[in-house]
């Protein structure tokens, strides 16, 4: 099959999610080091998704400890076009900070105001989803009802970027929604198919008033998070600079919360 940037893109989601699912030692590096190669070989219109890869390799090697590798991989996304400042102000990176070579590599990146607009908005609808998601996890504890809730997920932006490095961190939105509705439903599926046993058993089940009064209360927080995830799209911000301009200064970055 000839590879195109949109089978990549997939590529990438899938890889991505196996990561957070079941693990990087479960995954391996061989599927992102296929991505570079293949990339690669579409030429300048992969050249986003070798950064993608590179910085997959990079995020895993600092997960590692392997500051050498990190180095050199994220030194490659961002010469491949990788300039998601934010992203490199996590708790996990914030060692190689010190290093000369990292931080050579964080001054070569450029972006604009709308498109760092956008990076903090990414950031902060992962960690917002993630709360989410504990929170649903616990709503749905002892449930008596056979309902199944998904996960609502705010929407992904369709601004035309000024730089492609925000569709890779776009993916990794993609990724983490993936994997969270992935976990939610496995589990509700499984408690939903334990109470329809409970009901063969004893027929009244159905009928119990806890599982009615569970139903309703969970469509109740279904809409609302839904309402709540629609409201938190992302809206960009009249006046946003589209100039490139150097990113802010290492280490004045606040990480989303």
């Amino acid at each position: 099959m000839v590879d195109t940037v949109n089978s990549l893109v997939a590529r990438v989601h899938e890889l991505l999610v196996a990561f957070l699912t079941k693990g990087p030692a479960a995954v391996g590096t061989a599927g992102l080091h296929d991505v570079v190669a293949r990339a690669t070989a579409l030429g300048p219109e992969g050249t986003w998704l070798v950064a993608a890869g590179h910085v997959g390799l990079g995020d895993l090697a600092i997960a590692r400890g392997q500051a050498e590798e990190a180095i050199f991989h994220l030194d490659a996304a961002v010469a491949a076009g990788y300039n998601d400042c934010v992203a490199l102000h996590v708790a996990p990176v914030r060692p190689l900070h010190h290093d000369p070579r990292f931080r050579a590599l964080y001054q070569r990146m450029r972006i604009t105001q709308a498109d760092l607009d956008e990076f903090f908005w990414l950031h902060q609808e992962m960690q917002i989803t993630v709360r989410e998601a504990q929170s649903a996890t616990v709503d749905n504890i002892g449930r008596l009802d056979t309902g199944v809730s998904l996960l609502p997920q705010a929407p992904m932006p369709t601004r035309e970027p000024n730089t492609l490095g925000v569709l890779i961190t776009r993916i990794d939105l993609a990724a983490v929604q993936t994997a969270l509705q992935q976990a939610a439903v496995k589990a509700e599926f499984q408690r939903s198919s334990g109470n329809t046993s409970l009901s063969l058993i004893d027929g009244s089940w159905d009928d119990h008033p806890r599982a009615r009064y569970d139903a309703w209360h969970a469509d109740e927080l279904d809409t609302r998070r839904r309402q709540a995830a629609e409201a938190r799209a992302f809206v960009e911000r009249p006046g946003a600079g589209t100039t490139l301009v150097p990113c802010p200064p290492l280490g004045s970055i606040r990480y989303p919360a």
